[in-house]
């Protein structure tokens, strides 16, 4: 029944010109490829968890070593070590090295922007 529903809605399509027809396929022509679309989806996965978001927007603050951001989000250093791996892994945050401490910042201004951008577009009215 669904099905029927959509394909009546969308009966005025046979009635395309030839230059939407055109369009069409320049759309999809441009169309972003799978492996893209893919890459994409995982990064909006990693900054799908809300104890990640945190872990971000902490780092967007400053460079923080582990047991700081332990600290700072109330959480074990096995777990924040858990996050920051994966988080690495996605290319989103990297780590520093002095002596034996380790402190993480966002990996380059990409990350921060689509964290900005996002904060921005939720707070805004």
């Amino acid at each position: 029944m669904k099905q029927e529903a959509i394909i009546e809605e969308c009966s005025h399509c046979n009635d395309a010109t030839e230059a939407s027809q055109q369009e069409l396929a320049r759309l999809k022509q441009e169309l972003i490829n799978n492996d893209t679309a893919l890459s994409m989806a995982e990064i909006f996965k990693a900054l799908g968890d809300p104890t990640r978001v945190r872990l971000i927007y902490a780092l967007l603050q400053k460079e923080l070593c582990v047991h700081d951001i332990c600290e700072v989000l109330d959480m074990t250093q096995s777990a924040v070590s858990h996050q920051l791996r994966y988080l690495r892994n996605m290319r989103i945050v990297k780590p520093r090295k002095v002596g034996k401490t380790v402190f993480y910042s966002l990996d380059d201004y990409h990350v921060e922007e689509i964290f900005r951008q996002t904060h921005q577009h939720l707070t805004h009215k």
